[in-house]
């Protein structure tokens, strides 16, 4: 019998936290856990639930050090999911670097006490890789970081990823999340993030269930010391890799409502500066954790069916064209929206997301437009462990721009690389023509 657990869980009150949340409190005397969360009238109760079996909350901030310091003190395992997120991250971009980066920072100072103990369990994101087209649809951890031009999240978490890396914490892993399927997945439809996923991409996607048992169950005793000290991608498996189109195609059909080339124009979406691709090394995970429910993206677009609010059911009864209406405003949001961005001639975005003026406009509509199933067959992983000590200190000098910069040689190998790079792509944020 395993011994109970101290675990401190940041961002339970989210998609992934409040799934593993429910996860660890699944088999009383197991975990003894401890949440961080924001005072407010919504998380206090959305959290009763659970104080009410046990659960210790820290009403704090992940930027108060006190908050942080007291929730890791006592811990034998922190999971940090908290942070801000699209579509709040993409709104509130320098919030968004000051509480993700600040957040582990204090993370990793209160570990620091006793790095020899507690185990950090670091979610780090898809986003970190940037963007990647078809043919170039496959990868695995250890391709180079390089996120999308004004993707502040994107950047927060490399950073955050990579200041963990070289604490000198003798136990921590970081996981890099996918996309989550959830039923509020459909609440964002009215954001114009939406519109910056291009039709041709790919994504393996995860289920907000199967992320939340893989929190449990890195938690758990039989989790080998070979895990440690290494990042992982979070994937669904070989079923939930689909293109972009397809995904649409999915939603929309479990929601009753027409397919994509009936609501949406074709020059509406970014063709580039994103990010998602299939992960190569997927199972790698699932073989350490064993967290998958084996379930179907069909099987699971059902149940999220059954999930949404009743008003939901009425969208079989809107007509294609007040659908097309609705969304072609929301293409059109100012500041974020990729119509707005084009009426506008903001030309950093329109030469980020499409190339240039004249590549947006050669765009094809829905009968030109290639939506073939780019490769499933899966290149296998590749070996990328760098030989020797992983700790070692490195100097390295940028081929781009020619900064001279040290890295352990661990943290070089899961694909991070020059950081003035890294912060040159994000500062486009200041001196952009919308800058926030």
């Amino acid at each position: 019998m395993e011994h109970m657990k101290k675990v401190f869980l940041t961002g339970a009150t989210g998609v992934m936290g409040s799934h593993g949340l429910k996860e660890l409190i699944a088999e009383p005397g197991r975990y003894d856990v401890t949440l961080l969360a924001r005072d407010s009238k919504k998380n206090r109760k959305f959290l009763a639930p659970f104080i009410r079996k046990g659960v210790k909350v820290i009403w704090g901030d992940l930027l108060d050090k006190k908050s942080v310091a007291e929730g890791v003190a006592e811990a034998d395992v922190v999971l940090h999911v908290g942070g801000m997120v699209s579509p709040a991250a993409d709104w509130y971009p320098e919030k968004t670097i000051r509480t993700n980066v600040g957040a582990m920072k204090n993370i990793i100072e209160a570990a620091s006490l006793r790095k020899n103990e507690v185990r950090i369990v670091y979610i780090g994101s898809v986003s970190q890789y940037g963007n990647r087209e078809v043919p170039n649809h496959w990868g695995q951890c250890g391709d180079p970081l390089n996120p999308a031009l004004f993707d502040a999240y994107a950047y927060s978490k490399t950073m955050g990823e990579r200041m963990l890396m070289e604490s000198g914490l003798r136990w921590w892993v970081s996981l890099r999340q996918t996309g989550i399927l959830h039923s509020g997945l459909l609440m964002k439809a009215s954001d114009p993030i939406a519109f910056h996923v291009p039709i041709r991409g790919t994504l393996e996607w995860v289920t907000a269930e199967d992320s939340g048992r893989l929190l449990e169950r890195v938690c758990r005793d039989d989790v080998p010391d070979s895990f440690w000290r290494k990042c992982y991608n979070i994937g669904g498996g070989a079923a939930y890799r689909m293109t972009n189109y397809e995904f649409e195609c999915e939603l929309l059909k479990g929601m009753g409502c027409p397919p994509p080339e009936k609501i949406f124009d074709t020059k509406w979406f970014a063709t580039g500066n994103f990010h998602g691709f299939w992960f190569a090394d997927s199972d790698c995970l699932e073989d350490i954790l064993h967290f998958r429910k084996g379930d179907t993206p069909r099987e699971y677009f059902r149940q999220m069916k059954r999930e949404l609010p009743w008003y939901f059911s009425l969208s079989p009864l809107a007509p294609a064209i007040a659908l097309r209406l609705f969304m072609g405003k929301v293409a059109k949001t100012p500041k974020l929206g990729p119509r707005w961005w084009l009426a506008h001639d903001v030309k950093d975005r329109i030469e980020a997301s499409w190339g240039s003026r004249e590549a947006w406009e050669s765009i094809p509509d829905w009968k030109d437009m290639d939506l073939s199933r780019p490769s499933d067959v899966n290149p296998g992983v590749r070996n990328l462990d760098a030989d020797g000590d992983l700790d070692e200190v490195q100097s390295f000098q940028c081929g781009l721009c020619g900064h001279k910069y040290s890295m352990k040689r661990g943290t070089r190998a899961a694909g991070h690389g020059c950081p003035k790079c890294l912060e040159s792509r994000i500062g486009l944020l200041h001196h952009s023509s919308i800058a926030f």
